[in-house]
């Protein structure tokens, strides 16, 4: 099974995503936005996974969760990977929680590697990926969008994080489908 690591957002967070979204579609741009449901902090792709790991992986996942605090998030800005003028993925940054974030990510990181999983390259960036853009159709009406979103983030994007989750993801012709298969609590 297809496999990740997240932290689930508030129903609250979504929408205010979902609201992000809505401005930047005025743009007309090619981009194929991530379903308001779907919207999550990433903090390890697994991949493909198969049982035998399963059960090393929620080990892993409880401990960490054991070894972690909760802690509050907040959102800051809006942006793209690799920048602005060649976006690729469009996405909401952390303000408050991005430390917490990193850590819990790279000491999960840490240990699946110790299992056989493949360390992470580049450093973890605490970011709420929603939407990928697909062409360069109505990219410079995109970046104006980006430029100019200001929906007051960080004072109604607050969120207590109290756990984190594996998720298997199965892919349709509709999209993604994430089913979550173990959450820990953290502390």
């Amino acid at each position: 099974m297809r496999a990740f690591v997240a932290i689930e957002l508030s129903e609250e967070t979504r929408s205010l995503l979902a609201r992000v979204q809505d401005h930047l579609k005025h743009s007309g741009a090619d981009v194929k936005w991530v379903e308001e449901n779907n919207i999550h902090l990433t903090l390890k792709f697994l991949g493909e996974i198969d049982e035998k790991k399963l059960r090393r992986i929620k080990d892993i996942l409880e401990e960490t969760g054991k070894s972690s605090k909760p802690f509050e998030i907040s959102l800051k800005d809006i942006g793209a990977f690799p920048d602005i003028d060649f976006p690729k993925v469009i996405w909401a940054g952390l303000d408050k929680g991005a430390e917490e974030s990193a850590e819990i990510a790279k000491r999960i990181d840490r240990e699946l590697s110790g299992i056989g999983f493949k360390p992470e390259t580049r450093p973890f960036t605490a970011h709420l990926t929603i939407g990928r853009v697909r062409s360069s159709k109505n990219k410079m009406a995109l970046k104006e969008k980006l430029t100019t979103c200001d929906l007051k983030l960080t004072a109604y994007s607050l969120q207590l994080i109290a756990s984190i989750a594996l998720f298997q993801s199965t892919l349709t012709q509709k999209g993604p489908v994430y089913t979550r298969l173990y959450e820990t609590k953290l502390g």
